[in-house]
């Protein structure tokens, strides 16, 4: 947003408010606190909660890819519910158009002028629900807001609440009625996360919680908007070494060149791994990022976004890329000096 220009006499404007912020013994605490109220809902998922968790305090968007009903949506509607703020739900179908996501201009005949009315992307959280059901042109809507945290419709351009988070379900690509996500739209997830199904303890759990009711039903949210605002601006300090700058680069960087790949990672994605890093720190307590941080995380960052060579295979039907994501970080060299902050 460009500075508003000052008339001769004008006083200068006050310098803005130093952001809220918390411990980050406050933000381990308030994380754990929401990832036990959600487990509350999710049984036997407490990696895919954490990773949830982490891609919200890093301000990214999440993508939960699975077959349909191991709890995609479940998952997504009790992270939004434990964390406070503007929840809004789209389902995707093959007849939904871009300007029933983003919203609509209409003539207003009390102001004689067109008024905007927003869609459903106007929230904090924005859960899209079945995502590649409907159609490249519909998902293209949101590759404005994903990025830019704005929607521009006829010509103006209308910023969206802070913080704001798309998590989207999508069923495998093989799953009749489905399209493939386009690559820009892929690389703007922060993380794909894969749901499993539970395992037999989990899912007696599950047939019990639900035999009168949904534990949803009784999820509050664990922090407010203000919280969970001071918890991301705290996220945003964890600090990152040069040694961890350039491990992170050469992460990417070996994927570029992989004879397996015909699409590397993006720069966007190596910006997205560190910020990852740096929430995963904050949920652990510490106040800087290291090496471990980066390989726990690359695979749920980084393979979504490559694209395999013609022919290449994963081991027991996995996604190849997964497999080649693991294969590079395990050759790319830790760098030395990797230090707290001094």
């Amino acid at each position: 947003m460009s500075d508003a220009a000052f008339g001769a006499g004008s006083a200068p404007s006050a310098p803005p408010a130093a952001e809220p912020r918390l411990a980050l013994e406050d933000v381990r605490r308030d994380a754990h606190a929401v990832i036990e109220a959600i487990e509350t809902v999710i049984d036997g998922k407490r990696a895919q909660i954490e990773l949830a968790l982490t891609v919200l305090l890093a301000e990214g968007h999440l993508l939960l890819e699975d077959v349909p009903g191991v709890g995609k949506t479940m998952l997504a509607r009790a992270l939004a519910r434990a964390t406070g703020g503007s929840v809004h739900r789209i389902q995707f179908t093959p007849d939904l158009l871009p300007a029933d996501i983003t919203g609509v201009s209409v003539f207003n005949q009390g102001l004689r002028d067109f008024e905007f009315k927003p869609g459903p992307i106007f929230a904090n959280l924005v859960i899209g629900d079945e995502i590649n059901r409907a159609s490249p042109k519909t998902q293209s809507a949101l590759l404005e807001s994903m990025e830019e945290r704005q929607v521009t419709v006829d010509g103006h351009s209308h910023p969206l609440p802070d913080p704001f988070v798309v998590i989207a379900t999508q069923n495998p690509i093989e799953m009749q009625g489905t399209f493939a996500l386009p690559e820009a739209q892929r690389d703007r997830f922060m993380a794909r996360i894969s749901m499993g199904y539970p395992d037999a303890a989990a899912e007696i759990a599950m047939l019990r919680q639900r035999a009168t009711g949904s534990p949803l039903d009784a999820l509050d949210a664990v922090v407010d908007l203000p919280r969970l605002r001071a918890m991301i601006a705290s996220v945003r300090q964890v600090y990152v070494s040069p040694a961890i700058e350039s491990y992170a680069v050469a992460i990417a960087a070996a994927s570029r060149v992989d004879p397996e790949l015909r699409l590397g990672a993006s720069p966007r994605a190596t910006l997205q791994l560190v910020r990852a890093a740096k929430a995963r720190a904050a949920l652990d307590g510490r106040d800087f990022v290291v090496p471990d941080d980066l390989d726990d995380l690359a695979v749920a960052v980084i393979a979504h976004r490559l694209l395999a060579a013609r022919g290449a295979t994963g081991a027991d039907g996995e996604d190849p890329s997964a497999e080649i994501v693991r294969r590079i970080v395990a050759r790319t060299a830790v760098p030395l000096g990797v230090a707290e902050r001094a």
